[in-house]
Parts: C-alpha cells; structure tokens; sequence
C-alpha cells in the first residue's frame, strides 16, 4: 500500500504545480509529502 499512498501524493502534487501559484503552491507540497510521510511511518492504509 505504501506504492499507492506516494503515487497518490505524487497526484496532488502535480496538481498543485498546475492549479496553485506562489508560495502556496510550496506549502502545500510539503504538507503532501508530510501527509504522505506520515501515513508510511503508520503502516500505511
């Protein structure tokens, strides 16, 4: 499960590189990666 939680992670962020701009845009990449992070350290989904 951990394969599907990064690609899902690696989705968000190529949406957000395409419908966010500025530094929101980066906020929200690392709040991905950390959500993504976190699941995987949990065990996943």
């Amino acid at each position: 499960m951990s394969i599907a939680v990064i690609l899902v992670a690696l989705l968000l962020v190529f949406l957000a590189f395409r419908f966010i701009a500025g530094v929101v845009k980066f906020g929200v990449i690392l709040l991905i990666i950390g959500a993504a992070f976190y699941f995987l350290s949990q065990g996943g989904m």
